[in-house]
């Protein structure tokens, strides 16, 4: 069985860091791979980190994580509020799923509150910036564990 936690990105998530930093912070999302292989590592757990701006590429990485992937650990940003066809890939996915958001999507405007992806997630983690990606990873190496 792997071991592979898949990290994967949705749109403008490679702008952290110099988008609205005011609400995401300063962290670029290369600190944010850098800190999930090691997070991973520290848990015995590999890690495939990918971010991408086009939603059918992610339902593509959705569908290759169901054959090689214990995990998935996803922020789909945009598309968490939107996108049937990543929720419907993620329905498909029977292992652990930690949805991450980096801001507290329920303090936000009412337009990013309810998130379609929550419905196939394990678990949530949002509002506590690039550190809900750590939390992640350990939540579900624990779900893995247990």
């Amino acid at each position: 069985m792997s071991s592979t936690v898949y990290v994967l990105n949705g749109p403008n998530l490679n702008l952290l860091g110099v988008r609205e930093p005011h609400l995401y912070g300063s962290t670029t999302l290369p600190q944010v791979e850098d800190l999930c292989r090691r997070v991973a590592g520290e848990l015995g757990l590999g890690c495939e980190f990918r971010q991408t701006n086009h939603e059918g590429v992610l339902v593509d990485w959705v569908q290759e994580a169901r054959e090689r992937a214990a995990a998935l650990a996803i922020n789909p940003a945009g598309l968490s509020f939107r996108s049937i066809p990543l929720l419907d890939a993620l329905k498909a996915f029977d292992k652990p799923i930690a949805e991450v958001h980096v801001t507290n999507i329920h303090r936000r405007d009412a337009l990013y509150q309810q998130s379609l992806v929550s419905l196939a997630a394990t678990g949530v983690i949002c509002g506590f910036g690039a550190f809900g990606y750590e939390l992640a990873l350990r939540a579900l190496a624990h779900r893995l564990a247990g």
